[in-house]
């Protein structure tokens, strides 16, 4: 209800009392889909802050803002130093405008998702504030005006019809009727019921912030749970429009946030997935350099130009049929063949890369997906996109913001935090208890991890260049040996109350190393 006309008459009033005689001093926008409009008079300001968004368009009246200092542009210039002369509100619409000094009207048509602000001088368009609704233009802001026959005759006439006579209810004023008993009263009691509502709507005794179907309202009557309560309508929008979007933005952007978080999963498995039919048809289907060494081993079997021929496979023990090119030697096509295997040989080693690298990916999204669910409170939710930037942003960006470094060896994936807040997110949400943790001993440095795989042992070059870069990132960089602990992730655990990055080790071993990037290229 707080864009319903009969609360917007007892905000235009209110606005009356407080706008006229004061002057514009700043009209810009720093959010898409958001107006501010500063006044002030003497020491006093005051601002309109109109949120325009197509689900969900409100004002509220703070009475200082700060504008940012980037990202912010000016509209509306002629309204500068223009001082208010009234502020009228259209009869039986949802509307109203500020009627300027110089002939300037600020008409603010308040119409659900299709809300907006037209400049006007007299008659005469100027600009919207939203250009999507150029039809705007054609609206004359002094010539809005909506009269309607109100009366007993008229009510009698409609049957008790409340669309036909009272358009301009809404559906609160129509529920609250429904409530009283409307709908079986007879048609006297019904204008009766109809004229004591109408002096609730017109001479409220609070404003409500109430609870109804689930929904947060504000309400000029008593209806559903009563949240909050307010004195004035200025008051009630402001704290109604606060309550609303922290409730509803958490929700939006849970939603938002989930619903990335999922595609990207969904983008992973399909990647993952092709990825790994790819690798066992390369695996287990018949190689190229296998059918260039069957012909290599029949080169006195095979007819000159022949198309295709039957030889023994000693690689399944069986004779097969194979084709060939009548146009080359039998030579020249085992030497084509091996070249392509060479190149399957490397599609393989890049297709297992980016199989790590995905597998990777899909354990950090449903750790990611699992935090988020954690995530109750609008507070709690601020600081999970702030933890997780690195997965809702660009690739650019994600590369930048990732957590950890990766590198990889011999098939093995190492992860090393970047700082003390990353080396907790990468030991706790990220390593799993058969992964093997690394430290530089007694100093302070960052966290390294080697991804078990199952059935496979860690071999000693992997570790010891784990080792190096644990020595590497820490505070023995300049060393020239570094000791450096290491122990299945099983064995670390993080007090409770621990600043971030600390941890303790409950078992370890130790190892002697250089402090070097073993992946850096030497010069």
């Amino acid at each position: 209800m707080h864009q319903n006309y009969y609360f917007l008459r007892q905000l235009s009033e209110q606005l009356r009392t407080q706008l006229v005689g004061m002057e514009v001093i700043a009209c810009f926008s720093q959010n898409k889909d958001e107006l501010v409009i500063g006044f002030a008079a003497g020491e006093q300001e005051l601002y309109i802050r109109a949120a325009l968004t197509s689900h969900f368009s409100s004002l509220s009246f703070p009475t200082e803002f700060k504008r940012a200092k980037a990202n912010t542009i000016n509209l509306f210039g002629e309204l500068l130093g223009r001082t208010v002369q009234d502020v009228v509100q259209h009869l039986n619409e949802r509307s109203f405008y500020l009627k300027l000094s110089k002939g300037y009207i600020l008409l603010f048509k308040l119409f659900g998702n299709r809300s907006n602000i037209v400049l006007f001088r007299g008659e005469e368009p100027l600009k919207p504030f939203h250009k999507k609704f150029g039809a705007d233009l054609e609206l004359n802001p002094l010539q809005m005006d909506r009269p309607l026959r109100q009366n007993l005759d008229a009510f009698v006439a409609g049957d008790g019809n409340l669309k036909k006579v009272y358009p301009t209810f809404g559906d609160l004023p129509a529920l609250f009727l429904e409530q009283l008993g409307y709908r079986n009263a007879s048609l006297e009691e019904k204008w009766e019921l109809v004229q004591t509502m109408l002096e609730q709507l017109e001479a409220p005794e609070a404003y409500y912030v109430i609870r109804l179907n689930g929904k947060l309202r504000l309400s000029l009557l008593q209806l559903g749970e009563v949240l909050q309560e307010y004195d004035n309508p200025m008051e009630a929008l402001n704290g109604f429009t606060r309550s609303y979007l922290s409730e509803t933005g958490f929700e939006r952007l849970f939603e938002q946030t989930q619903q990335q978080l999922l595609k990207k999963q969904r983008a992973t498995q399909a990647i993952l997935e092709q990825t790994e039919a790819r690798l066992h048809e390369l695996r287990h289907g018949r190689s190229y350099s296998q059918i260039a060494d069957i012909i290599m081993a029949n080169l006195t079997n095979i007819p000159p130009r022949a198309t295709e021929v039957v030889l023994y496979d000693f690689y399944t023990d069986r004779q097969r049929k194979f084709k060939l090119k009548a146009t080359e030697t039998p030579q020249k096509q085992a030497e084509r063949l091996y070249r392509k295997a060479k190149k399957q040989h490397v599609e393989v080693n890049q297709l297992e890369e980016r199989q790590e690298r995905k597998l990777e990916e899909a354990i950090v999204l449903e750790d990611a997906l699992q935090a988020l669910v954690e995530a109750k409170t609008y507070k709690a939710l601020k600081l999970y996109l702030k933890e997780y930037t690195h997965l809702l942003t660009t690739k650019q960006q994600a590369q930048q913001e990732a957590p950890f470094r990766l590198f990889e060896t011999e098939g093995f994936k190492i992860l090393v935090g970047k700082s003390a807040q990353n080396n907790d997110l990468l030991t706790q949400r990220h390593t799993y208890k058969e992964d093997i943790w690394l430290h530089a001993k007694d100093v302070s440095g960052s966290h390294v991890v080697i991804k078990y795989q199952a059935g496979k042992a860690i071999p000693a070059t992997v570790l010891e260049k784990a080792a190096q870069l644990a020595a590497y990132y820490s505070k023995r960089k300049s060393d020239s040996l570094c000791p450096v602990l290491y122990t299945p992730k099983k064995w670390v655990r993080k007090p409770k109350g621990a600043p971030a990055g600390a941890v303790v080790v409950e078992r370890e071993q130790v190892m002697l190393v250089k402090p070097e990037n073993p992946f850096e290229r030497k010069v």
